[in-house]
């Protein structure tokens, strides 16, 4: 990744790019991390365990709707102004969640502004990337979606110490101001890079020819990421219903976005190198392997790795759709097709981890979910052996 200059005028930083993307992701990445929030705000607001699953379902659908828009505004200002204005929204909705009274605040906040502006910068900075990086796009996109879970890795422990040093609200601040600095820094870089956004017509004939491809690599996406979210927002407080200590519930969750991390790096990886259904079923049933170990053994330890497989299942899954989009689809297209593939995203963001928190506040514990995660992941190791095994010549 390095310069490539356009007919000889324009100077086009593919590192920039990638650099401003590393800096955006990391801190929106905490949105992984939000189960660490789950005791303090219970604790200070009397909120219950699904209230605040909605709070979370609601940002995922925030996220979802901000990459469904950021494409319709390619053209109208540069990528850096773009980014300017949707992490301005991301940082006034994590300020407004700091000082918050009540559930309500907390929606509009972490939910709605946290939400759009987050999901739209993503999309932003993914589009720029692709449009500026020629080779092993795999491996590159597979970074990019790895940021957020290694974003989540360094926040969890971070979060943690600070919510019980001084309380959740000033943790909140501290990302708040996170969140303003990154944005400076990701404005900077990407008028460093010189990329420019596609104009995309809404669409787009390219995405209609695949249809099939893409109804499959959404079912395939959305049950990893029903199970995984589960996962990834409620990892603390799943790992104390199975016995688990404030510590190790802690120390789980961290390890589980890491996991998660590497996995999504992984997923991209592996699909430069084998093709995408076998790397997809692959996927579906290492997390399938994590719920069946669970379900069978539910103790605190097992607890802890099974659910890292769940979400490392689910982490494969997202670098294998992120190099696969780049395969089945043109560059230009790539944010047009992934801001849609990402819908199952926000589905699968309020359907299990929702129904998990309903299930939790009826049973105190997880294992009705843990056991409809894992006959998600068997459908998609059905589903993903069909996604076509070689790149399109267009793509």
């Amino acid at each position: 990744m390095g310069e490539t200059s356009m007919n000889g005028q324009r100077i086009r930083r593919s590192w920039a790019a990638v650099a401003a993307v590393t800096v955006l992701n990391l801190p929106l990445g905490s949105i992984y991390a939000f189960s660490v929030f789950l005791r303090p705000i219970e604790a200070e607001l009397g909120l219950t365990r699904s209230a605040l699953s909605l709070v979370f379902g609601l940002a995922t659908v925030g996220f979802s709707l901000g990459m469904l828009i950021a494409p319709y505004a390619y053209g109208l200002t540069s990528a850096a102004g773009l980014i300017a204005i949707c992490m301005s929204a991301a940082t006034i909705g994590i300020a407004l969640s700091a000082t918050t009274g009540g559930l309500t605040q907390l929606l509009i906040g972490y939910g709605v502004l946290f939400g759009l502006g987050g999901g739209a910068a993503y999309i932003v900075g993914q589009q720029c990337v692709n449009m500026l990086v020629t080779t092993r796009k795999g491996l590159v996109n597979g970074y990019i979606v790895g940021l957020w879970p290694a974003g989540a890795m360094l926040a969890a422990p971070l979060f943690g110490w600070a919510n019980a040093a001084f309380g959740f609200r000033w943790t909140m601040g501290g990302l708040a101001l996170a969140l303003l600095l990154s944005g400076l820094a990701g404005i900077v870089l990407l008028n460093l890079s010189g990329a420019i956004l596609p104009r995309q017509v809404a669409g787009g004939a390219s995405g209609d020819r695949r249809f099939a491809i893409f109804a499959r690599l959404f079912t395939v996406f959305f049950v990893a990421a029903a199970a995984g979210l589960t996962v990834l927002s409620q990892a603390a407080g799943m790992i104390a219903a199975y016995g688990g200590t404030t510590g190790m519930a802690l120390a789980a969750t961290t390890a589980i976005a890491g996991g998660i991390a590497v996995a999504r790096v992984s997923g991209g990886w592996l699909t430069d190198r084998y093709q995408v259904p076998y790397v997809g079923a692959f996927a579906q049933g290492f997390a399938l392997t994590g719920a069946i170990l669970l379900t069978l053994w539910p103790n605190p330890l097992v607890a802890a790795v099974a659910l890292g497989m769940v979400g490392m299942g689910y982490g494969f899954i997202s670098g294998c759709t992120a190099g696969a989009i780049a395969q089945y689809w043109p560059p230009a297209d790539y944010g047009w097709i992934a801001s849609r593939i990402y819908v199952a995203w926000c589905v699968a963001a309020i359907s299990l981890p929702i129904l998990a928190g309903h299930l939790f506040d009826l049973t105190r514990g997880y294992e009705t979910a843990v056991i409809i995660a894992g006959c998600g992941n068997l459908v998609g190791v059905i589903v993903a052996l069909g996604l076509p095994r070689r790149a399109l010549r267009d793509a």
